[in-house]
């Protein structure tokens, strides 16, 4: 097994935690990683990258279904929609510059940690984190376990001709990103579910997860004839990533999403900051 492969192994475990306490967000820093501590050229990370992601979101998913976390309709016509743009950014990825791909890599991990901050739903506050697991007040909730009160559900929008339209075309933006960058795209997955659908955080997570696994096969399948995955890196990595989705799980139920989501965003803008930076010097000096 090479060096380099388990010296990134550690951030397959990051990515790990993020997709099972987030539903996405981690998947962006699997590329950088198999650049600059595996030693992988950044198509080939793509490619390995797609294995490592789909892999880690599919055991993530398993577990927020057994929760009840999953709706796996919803889901599967996300997913759909996205493999058409998982085919053509497959396409894409072959006909761009390596450091083009990384620059524009660096202004992905920006949007992400963009969305990640801005987009927040209210399940995120605190609060109401605190009022759900600890019994406080809520507005016309029914007693939960332990005495504490159980939030009531949100309300579910009425799935109409605007929505499919938006559910549509988000699931083809997500494609075409997972084809291009061999990212999950969950920092979209995730917002749109809550915001489209409705979906409660905990929903959205879960069916994110399911969205992720099934645009990184279609990603996956268009790239193997022509780019091969380096095993050698990718099982390590996602073994890695697979016992940190287990943690991330865990972890997402007793820490609110606003505290994760505050620490990670951090860390995408600051890796973004070096990959860019890199990435400007290369195509300078190219």
């Amino acid at each position: 097994m090479p060096v380099r492969a388990l010296l990134a192994s550690p951030l397959g475990f990051l990515i790990g935690i993020s997709l099972g306490a987030l539903g996405g967000g981690g998947s962006v820093l699997a590329v950088p990683a198999l650049v600059y501590v595996a030693g992988q050229a950044p198509k080939e990370a793509v490619t390995t990258s797609l294995v490592i992601v789909g892999a880690t979101a599919l055991v993530g998913m398993v577990s927020h279904l057994r929760a009840g976390n999953v709706r796996v309709g919803p889901g599967v016509a996300f997913g759909a929609a996205g493999v058409g743009g998982a085919l053509i950014g497959s396409a894409l990825n072959h006909l761009v510059d390596e450091n083009v791909l990384l620059l524009g890599f660096a202004a992905l991990m920006l949007l992400a940690a963009w969305r990640m901050g801005v987009n927040r739903s209210p399940a995120d506050d605190p609060e109401q984190v605190e009022s759900r697991t600890d019994g406080g007040p809520s507005d016309g909730g029914s007693p939960g376990p332990g005495g504490g009160v159980a939030l009531a559900a949100p309300p579910r929008r009425r799935v109409d001709a605007g929505t499919v339209v938006r559910v549509l075309a988000a699931g083809s933006v997500v494609g075409l990103v997972t084809g291009f960058f061999g990212v999950g795209g969950g920092f979209v997955i995730v917002p749109a579910l809550v915001l489209a659908l409705k979906f409660d955080m905990a929903e959205a997570i879960g069916t994110s997860l399911l969205v992720i696994a099934m645009n990184s096969a279609v990603a996956l399948l268009a790239r193997l004839g022509t780019s091969g995955v380096d095993w050698g890196v990718a099982l390590p990595f996602t073994v890695a990533g697979i016992l940190g989705v287990s943690v991330g799980t865990r972890i997402g139920e007793r820490v609110s999403t606003a505290t994760l989501t505050k620490w990670f965003v951090g860390l995408l803008v600051a890796l973004a900051a070096y990959l860019g930076g890199s990435s400007i010097v290369a195509l300078v000096h190219a």
